[in-house]
């Protein structure tokens, strides 16, 4: 069993409030569950309205499975247009 953690520190330019940053997040967090195997969870900056800190998380039984996942989750983030990816931290157990 392989377990990979991707850690991200966004940034969201055009939030002017929480409720609009909660809106570009779950957006996110809902597409994330829709098109991949992960879970999502933002796990700093909650009260924050321009930033966020997300992690992902999924697990296999294969480690090449785990790293393509992330890899697609990472492309899928810097993709938004909403979103500015500031920082990525991947890890692998």
């Amino acid at each position: 069993m392989v377990i990979g953690c991707l850690q991200a520190k966004i940034s969201i330019p055009d939030a002017n409030s929480l409720k609009e940053k909660r809106m570009v997040l779950r957006s996110l967090k809902d597409r994330m569950l829709n098109k991949m195997n992960v879970s999502v969870a933002e796990v700093d900056h909650q009260d924050t309205w321009k930033s966020s800190v997300i992690a992902v998380v999924t697990v296999a039984a294969e480690k090449h499975i785990v790293e393509t996942r992330i890899a697609e989750v990472s492309e899928f983030i810097r993709s938004n247009p909403e979103l500015v990816l500031l920082d990525v931290l991947v890890e692998m157990i």
